[in-house]
């Protein structure tokens, strides 16, 4: 772990107006900085918790008031845009103290929160400001959030962007939750319509009713402690047909709409069909995606369920290909912790358990593991983890380290690899299908704003999270 080193002020205060208020500059001196140009050595200056300059790694430190050695790789923070707190009304599922301590630690210094599974959800500017409410005051990571599009809230849509959520999150199959209702076709359409004229983004869980509903004889099928018993109920052709029917209202009205957590690779060639149409339709996809496979899911492990499901790792290898070459967009965790009696682990029943993977803790070490056996860069694990993510929801002050962005950074040992041991993640409850498995890289620092937030399994301070809102 690299060292701190701290200098005494240097400057006189009163001398110029600029150092007048005492504002502290900080260096980051780095051999391995990840830039938007690639990962190179760099010194940071840091001042009011953004960055100012971008100096050579060996720029004098004369006039500054703290020096941060980084021996490992300096990074930006990941932006995860996909994380489901459940907090008020479910925080015994997850809450914000925990979600952000857990992100804090897999080097997350942002975080998008689900409109769902909380109560009162956020479909109205007064589920909203209660959201807000909880969150404010215990969050280690800053924390933005999605409304919700459900079926009969059209007349909240204006009021919560207005409000400042950075887009709208609509279910075509149920959600699971009776709060948060799926909308049908008429309804999309609708909320399609309202986010065009608003300048909203969409995003969607595109799995179609009907092939889900097809497909529940298949259940019993197979042994409900075999994940096939699971993985014949959410057939391809679900997510297939969900998104050939956002493509097609995405050309009816121009909507910015974007597809959560991609799992079907047969649904790529709609995408690349709306690259090649310029039609402002993109995707996500999930490590559990690329990093998990069905036929490595052992009988009645029930922390490996999710909706979409785990697919074949045929599927997976064409997931990795559209990451290359630009068709998925982006990676994020959907992080979703349940109670172990949710998860049914004392049965086994993979029809029954709660759906969610509790990752945000992971998700980066997941990504870099198998992806430097891919012969891939942490460079672009960052691209698809930190900026992507950012660009998708307009934080052009995260996921890069450049001028004028905040200095949020997460030091990573890159080499270090390590088995992981539930009891030692943070999230609410230590379920993941992680468990035992070896991964490489760790974050060691963390960063929010220039303020150390996460130190090697610490945290220094109290929470400094912000609460973020769309800008105009």
């Amino acid at each position: 772990m690299g060292t701190l080193v701290h200098y005494e002020c240097s400057w006189a205060c009163p001398a110029t107006p600029r150092r007048a208020q005492c504002r502290a500059m900080d260096l980051y001196r780095a051999q391995h900085a990840v830039l938007p140009t690639g990962t190179a050595p760099a010194a940071i200056a840091v001042e009011s918790g953004r960055i100012v300059a971008i100096h050579p790694f060996d720029v004098s430190t004369e006039g500054m008031d703290r020096v941060f050695d980084v021996a490992g790789t300096l990074a930006p923070g990941l932006v995860d845009t996909h994380v489901h707190v459940n907090e008020p009304g479910r925080t015994h599922w997850e809450g914000f103290d925990t979600a952000t301590q857990a992100a804090a630690a897999g080097g997350v210094t942002t975080i998008v929160d689900m409109p769902l599974n909380s109560i009162p959800p956020t479909t109205s500017v007064e589920g909203f400001n209660a959201k807000k409410a909880s969150a404010r005051p215990q969050i280690r990571v800053d924390v933005g959030f999605w409304g919700g599009a459900v079926q009969n809230n059209a007349e909240h849509l204006p009021g919560l962007h207005q409000a400042g959520v950075l887009g709208f999150k609509a279910f075509l199959c149920e959600s699971g939750v009776d709060e948060f209702k799926h909308v049908d076709e008429e309804a999309l359409d609708r909320a399609l319509q309202i986010c065009a004229e608003l300048g909203a983004l969409l995003i969607v869980h595109a799995e179609h009713p009907g092939p889900l509903h097809d497909a529940e004889h298949h259940v019993h099928d197979f042994a409900k402690t075999d994940h096939t018993s699971w993985l014949a109920t959410r057939p391809r052709e679900a997510e297939d047909r969900a998104i050939a029917l956002l493509l097609e209202g995405v050309r009816k009205h121009g909507t910015k709409t974007h597809v959560v957590h991609l799992s079907s690779a047969s649904a790529l060639p709609l995408l690349q069909q709306a690259k090649r149409e310029g039609l402002p339709l993109t995707a996500e996809t999930c490590p559990h995606y690329l990093c998990l496979a069905h036929e490595d899911v052992p009988p009645g492990a029930t922390q490996f369920k999710c909706a979409p499901p785990i697919r074949e790792r045929s599927n997976q290898d064409k997931l990795w290909a559209a990451l290359a070459d630009g068709t998925l967009n982006m990676v994020v965790t959907d992080h979703s912790p349940a109670p172990a009696d949710l998860k049914r682990l004392d049965s086994g029943a993979f029809p029954c358990a709660w759906g969610g993977i509790a990752s945000v803790q992971l998700g980066g070490r997941s990504m870099w593991t198998h992806y430097s056996r891919r012969g891939g860069s942490f460079d672009d694990i960052i691209r698809w983890m930190a900026l992507g993510p950012a660009e998708l929801v307009g934080l052009s002050q995260k996921g890069r380290i450049s001028v004028g962005a905040d200095a949020d950074f997460a030091e990573w040992d890159l080499d270090v690899m390590e088995t992981i041991d539930p009891t030692t993640l943070l999230h609410r409850h230590p379920l993941t299908p992680y468990a035992g498995s070896t991964l490489r890289g760790r974050v060691l620092r963390t960063w929010l704003r220039g303020s150390l937030i996460y130190d090697n399994g610490h945290f220094p301070g109290p929470p400094s999270g912000e609460l973020l809102k769309r800008t105009p």
